[in-house]
């Protein structure tokens, strides 16, 4: 089985920082693209920033300059920084990733819980 644990939500007055992390682990042979999302309460899940497995990234252009996705390969662990937060950032955070399991042929998309991010004005 493959799973994917978030970690790092909570809550932060606007201005401020938060940094997400999320891990997968399990039977894992490779990770290609590793994604963060968020849905607002009323709103549909939207894509936040994505990294593929040599580290390409695009972000959406409501968190361009103040949000950073990275990746440690090493510890199949991607990351959020996410900084000048404005109330309009609260939502559940959740991430995804394109995992190809051992012994698998193809890559599926596992998603992890989610994290509440509440940033107050």
């Amino acid at each position: 089985q493959v799973q994917l644990v978030e970690s790092g939500g909570g809550l932060v007055q606007a201005g401020g920082s938060l940094r997400l992390s999320c891990a997968a682990s399990g039977s894992i042979f490779s990770i290609n693209a590793m994604n963060w999302y968020r849905q607002a309460p009323g709103k549909q899940r939207e894509l936040v920033a994505t990294i593929n497995s040599s580290g390409s990234t695009n972000y959406a252009d409501s968190v361009k300059g103040r949000f950073t996705i990275s990746r440690d390969n090493a510890k199949n662990t991607v990351y959020l920084q996410m900084n000048s937060l404005k109330p309009e950032d609260t939502a559940v955070y959740y991430c995804n990733a394109e995992i190809r399991r051992i012994y698998a042929i193809n890559y599926a998309v596992y998603w992890g819980q989610g994290t509440q991010v509440t940033v107050s004005s």
